[in-house]
């Protein structure tokens, strides 16, 4: 493949590996492009998200289980606040129909949902995005809302949120380590439907198991995750009773293998991986008695990773031929270790790599060149990038993936410098079929075209688009802007569109989606 110029390498550097260019545009890296992204490898560079209410897991569920103590206490009184009303309301003849008794507001802080997502407050967004933003919510139309204490976990997830969409993403030169976040927090993906203890710890987990490990290896990554009480909630690890432990002499409970399955078929070695459910219910054997402590703190601090040795199945365990004698929690992090560095598990992180950044459909040669250095560096991811942006079939110029909304939301905010409230990011991120830590399974967002080139999805996409357009400050010229955004990869089609446009506003917006902004 021919060597492409260091304006082409700059805009792929920005779009492709990193966030998209701020509104320097490729100008700050044009002079080594490619030397610049190794050196975010070389550096290890990850923002950390900051704020004060990004505090850890455990603090956090320690915090939430007073919320759920006091809200427990409010509903109480408000039910005996309308027990005692109703005593003393007159009765009425019998001739009258008996009126419904009036909902109180501890019954409707029952129906509140636990999961809910974001409140539908985006300003200055359509009609549909409103409407996507309430169902995220869990309010409908005949449900009256009420005034109530601050929901605790919703609160967290809005920190979280603005501390990356209006902190981490607006940082780096070209963002490759924030990129590899969002590429592994999907990768071992959580949902915040699951229930409030991950709603409320979904950041902490990408905080805490993820972007500390993002250049490191990648068996103390698999290790951090699949020891974080986020994980252990969303795959229901607590619930998983060794047949034959102390815990379960009456026989009545019993393995759960969810964590075990996920653990295989998403997290290491593939669908394809030549493992079988033998070796997924040994699996779920060697890590019962992983769970969390509970606010009484028997078993340790509460809200951390415990062992809980009475719940762990006895004897050893033989997983994919190799034999791990029973020695506690040891078991299950040698098992662990020998997982992270088994071939299978080289080419299936090498495909998703590959297919994130390069191609839908992966080019062969460079899985292989990917998959061949995350064996022979025992997972050393860094080793693993360097090999993945060095390969020239990386930079090939045809711009054939569609970002994602979250990298969608990511280039505007960069591209604008727009800073919307986290409330609205997140309810545009709904909108657009990519709700923020809230996927549909384990599996994660899909990360093909099909996924997000839908005629639905990119109506959304206007919708934001035109919003942040609305924003932007009347002195941005639209066609100074999408030159300087899109460098050479911008097309004459593009720069004609936007130099016609009737509007400034017009112009940004067909800017924004543009075939070469949308894709990477």
């Amino acid at each position: 493949m021919a060597q492409q110029s260091n304006d082409v390498y700059a805009a792929l550097a920005l779009s492709r590996f990193g966030l998209g260019a701020d509104r320097n545009g490729t100008a700050s890296i044009v002079s080594d492009p490619r030397g610049a992204l190794m050196e975010e490898i070389t550096e290890r560079y990850v923002p950390v998200p900051v704020g004060p209410l990004l505090q850890s897991t455990a603090d956090l569920l320690v915090s939430l289980h007073v919320f759920q103590e006091q809200r427990k206490e409010a509903r109480q009184q408000a039910a005996t606040a309308v027990a005692a009303a109703a005593q003393d309301k007159p009765m009425q003849g019998p001739q009258q129909p008996q009126k419904p008794p009036v909902q109180s507001s501890g019954a409707m802080m029952a129906e509140q949902p636990s999961n809910q997502a974001m409140p539908a407050q985006a300003a200055n967004q359509s009609q549909s995005n409103n409407q996507a933003m309430a169902v995220a919510a869990g309010k409908t139309a005949d449900k009256p809302q009420m005034q109530q204490m601050p929901y605790l976990p919703q609160q967290i997830l809005l920190a979280e949120a603005d501390a990356r969409f209006n902190g981490t993403i607006r940082q780096p030169l070209i963002g490759f380590g924030e990129r590899l976040a969002m590429f592994w927090a999907n990768h071992f993906a959580v949902a915040i439907s699951k229930n409030e203890e991950v709603h409320i710890a979904a950041g902490a987990f990408e905080r805490e198991a993820i972007r500390p490990h993002v250049f490191g290896r990648f068996a103390d990554m698999l290790l951090a995750v699949e020891t974080h009480p986020a994980m252990l909630g969303y795959l229901d690890n607590q619930q998983s009773i060794g047949p034959n432990s102390k815990a379960n002499a009456n026989k009545k409970r019993g393995l759960n293998e969810n964590l075990a399955r996920e653990t295989l078929e998403l997290h290491t070695l593939g669908v394809n991986g030549g493992y079988t459910q033998t070796d997924v219910t040994t699996l779920a054997k060697i890590i019962t008695g992983w769970t969390v402590a509970g606010a009484e703190g028997r078993l340790g601090a509460p809200g951390t990773f415990v062992f809980n040795a009475g719940a762990h199945e006895p004897g050893d365990q033989t997983l994919l031929g190799l034999t791990y004698a029973d020695n506690g929690v040891g078991q299950g992090r040698e098992a662990l270790r020998d997982l992270a560095r088994h071939p299978a598990t080289a080419q299936h992180i090498a495909t998703k790599l590959v297919r994130h950044f390069v191609a839908d459909t992966p080019p062969p040669s460079l899985v292989q060149t990917v998959a061949a250095t995350f064996s022979k560096t025992d997972g050393d991811l860094s080793a693993v990038y360097r090999a993945l942006v060095g390969s020239e079939e990386a930079w090939n110029p045809t711009l054939s993936k569609v970002r994602s909304p979250l990298e969608f939301m990511a280039a505007l905010l960069r591209a604008s410098g727009e800073t919307p409230k986290p409330n609205v990011i997140l309810g545009a991120l709904t909108a657009m079929g990519q709700p923020f830590w809230a996927p549909a399974g384990p599996n994660g967002f899909a990360d093909t075209v099909d996924a997000w080139a839908s005629s639905e999805s990119l109506s959304m996409r206007m919708d934001v688009a035109n919003m942040i357009a609305n924003a932007v400050p009347p002195q941005v010229d639209p066609r100074s802007f999408v030159s300087d955004s899109l460098g050479p990869l911008l097309s004459s089609e593009t720069l004609q569109a936007v130099s016609r446009a009737e509007t400034r506003k017009q112009g940004l917006t067909i800017a924004y989606l543009s075939p070469e902004f949308q894709r990477r």
